[in-house]
């Protein structure tokens, strides 16, 4: 009993501790940096601080629109020096939906140019037709057969969980003995 007691005012004494350390005043920041107003200043909420590019980059992608507008797959590239980049643009592209003002589109080629800007740290996205028409105005988007394929193996893994949870012993099997059932006469010593 004593064991148990020192026990638990070791415990309490170290969760104490811990709990006016966590409660202890944050430091202020130095310097004259101040974030505009309404903005999250970097490193805020447990994010780390981005790193960005200190160069001008400039990728190109040219892609097949079908007849809804949707990028149906990426035809070629042009990178930039920096992968990143490439693989958030590429990213982009197979999202996008390229149609005109009036909200109707046009199947064909199209070249989508990325440009990063360090000064502004932002980047341009700009979108030309190379050449109207094609073959592929009937297929689906890029985006929708990664979100099918995603349903489709999230389905898979799910039947897959279900029969390896089906193929488990039950504890009975694995302990050689049933179970012991709950005593509900139970008291704790004085």
């Amino acid at each position: 009993m004593r064991n148990v007691l020192s026990v638990a005012a070791l415990a309490a004494a170290i969760l104490a501790s811990a709990t006016t350390r966590s409660f202890a005043a944050t430091p202020t920041p130095s310097g004259s940096h101040t974030a505009p107003p309404g903005s999250v200043p970097a490193g805020a909420h447990g994010l780390p601080a981005a790193h960005l590019p200190t160069v001008a980059l400039h990728t190109e992608v040219v892609v097949e629109v079908n007849k809804k507008g949707q990028v149906v797959r990426v035809k070629s590239t042009k990178p930039s020096k920096m992968q990143g980049f490439n693989l958030e643009t590429y990213g982009n592209a197979l999202q996008m939906w390229i149609r005109k003002p009036d909200g109707t589109s046009e199947v064909g080629l199209y070249r989508v140019s990325y440009d990063f800007d360090p000064k502004t740290k932002k980047v341009t996205r700009r979108v030309a037709l190379v050449s109207a028409g094609g073959n592929w105005g009937d297929e689906p988007g890029a985006a929708n057969v990664m979100m099918d394929m995603a349903k489709k193996q999230a389905a898979e893994a799910r039947k897959q969980a279900e029969q390896n949870h089906t193929q488990l012993p039950s504890l009975n099997q694995i302990r050689g003995a049933p179970t012991p059932s709950p005593v509900h006469n139970a008291t704790l010593p004085p």
